[in-house]
């Protein structure tokens, strides 16, 4: 099928101007002209490309302008034309900003965020607080970093590492120390009254204290200890912020080896239960859903009563077959009221139904019994909830065994759905 001809005419004029040549040897550059990104300025962009309006370029310098660009990692999807004339070359870079994710300075205690910041927007172009997940600007980061620790003389490494953030901060690009001494913390202290009063976290504190100071360990002890706090109070929001390694001693002449971590802390509302709205549920009605959370109107929203109430519809579910069942639920905060409805999207899935019972690693005798505990037929609607008690209560402490003697120090055991066949096979395996 042949195209209209007025995308015929468009299509070839493009291609002429992509079609003219540069000079043999080279010509002037008259422009360098940038579109698509959202986050940095065009004469940014521009200078990163290494492209000088002005200077003489050939066709191989714009490519590698081009190839510049797309290694450096803040951009994705980049493309280039050119239009010359007898002596001049105007350059036209379309690109998309990539995503980029927060930069944790690990360990850096003698320097400040505002320094370290500070060095980084100086020595590496496009830098904007956060990093790619790649890219060679993450090798300029990591040298700039390197030399400010030259200027203090620090004679060490700096490594970053690509990983998941503690709690729930996602994505994050970590840069430290790596090759000396750190500081060893001496104690923690927290920004907010409840932590710093919770014999709670006494324990889990000791963790950290002897050990070198680093803001990545600290935010999982946060995350893991100190958010359960605020989540059971109904401080839904507790925000947490960046950790900070302060000297101790007398300020003017600090213990230069120790540091007490200080933990800022702001904890937000407290909210209380409004509610939720379903959706996609055709097995329980809303009602039996809201039982299920074991909410009252107007309660405290306890954040870890709601996520125990989550896992138990799921549970539900799987006592009724449905083992793929998922739950989106999508918090609507109400600060003006401190409420919270939640908005909670079901996957219900499939229903499977018993399929085979496969054992390996016992006696025939000791299969038998096994065999003749078990208490769902083939063919019957599969109770996720039976074969977990079965498990811990008959199978793994060999209850069910009787004076029959069974040699196995653990059970391994997997549910093998077949969605074609709606049917589940229940796997153990005996070591």
């Amino acid at each position: 099928m042949r195209p209209p001809a007025t995308l015929q005419i468009i299509f070839l004029l493009c291609m002429s101007l992509l079609a003219i040549p540069l000079s043999a040897q080279t010509s002037k550059l008259a422009q360098v002209k940038v579109t698509g990104s959202v986050k940095f300025p065009e004469a940014q962009i521009a200078a990163a490309s290494g492209l000088i309006v002005g200077e003489a370029v050939s066709k191989d310098d714009i490519q590698a302008a081009a190839n510049r660009l797309a290694d450096l990692g803040p951009f994705a999807n980049v493309r280039y034309r050119f239009t010359s004339t007898a002596d001049t070359v105007s350059v036209e870079f379309t690109l998309a900003d990539a995503p980029t994710v927060p930069v944790l300075f690990d360990n850096f205690t003698l320097f400040s965020d505002e320094e370290l910041t500070q060095a980084l927007k100086d020595a590496v172009v496009l830098f904007d607080g956060t990093a790619p997940e790649q890219g060679s600007i993450l090798d300029s980061m990591t040298d700039a970093l390197q030399q400010l620790l030259a200027t203090r003389g620090i004679k060490a490494a700096v490594e970053r590492t690509y990983l998941a953030g503690p709690g729930e901060s996602g994505m994050m690009q970590r840069f430290e120390i790596k090759g000396v001494a750190g500081l060893r913390v001496t104690a923690v202290q927290y920004g907010d009254a409840l932590a710093t009063e919770s014999r709670k976290l006494a324990e889990p504190a000791r963790d950290l204290i002897g050990k070198p100071f680093s803001r990545f360990a600290v935010g999982v002890f946060a995350g893991e200890h100190v958010r359960p706090l605020y989540l059971a109070r109904g401080n839904l929001r507790v925000k947490f912020g960046t950790p900070e390694a302060r000297f101790t001693g007398n300020p003017n002449q600090p213990l230069p080896d120790n540091v007490t971590v200080f933990l800022p802390i702001t904890p937000g509302p407290i909210y209380r239960w409004g509610g939720v709205t379903w959706s996609g549920n055709s097995v329980f009605i809303p009602q039996a859903l809201v039982d299920f959370l074991g909410f009252a109107p107007g309660e405290v929203a306890d954040g870890l009563k709601v996520e125990a109430g989550w896992e138990r519809v799921r549970n539900e579910y799987g006592k009724h077959g449905y083992l793929d069942a998922a739950i989106a639920a999508e918090p609507v905060l109400d600060d003006s009221a401190a409420r919270v409805l939640y908005r909670a999207r079901i996957t219900e899935g499939v229903q499977y139904r018993m399929g085979q019972l496969v054992i390996t690693g016992l006696s025939l005798t000791a299969e038998r019994l096994l065999i003749a505990a078990w208490r769902i037929p083939a063919g019957e609607v599969f109770d996720k909830s039976y074969f977990e008690d079965f498990l811990a209560n008959q199978v793994k402490n060999k209850k069910l065994f009787g004076e029959h003697i069974v040699h196995f120090q653990r059970v391994g055991d997997l549910l093998q759905t077949i969605p074609q066949k709606k049917s589940v096979d229940v796997l153990l395996d005996f070591h």
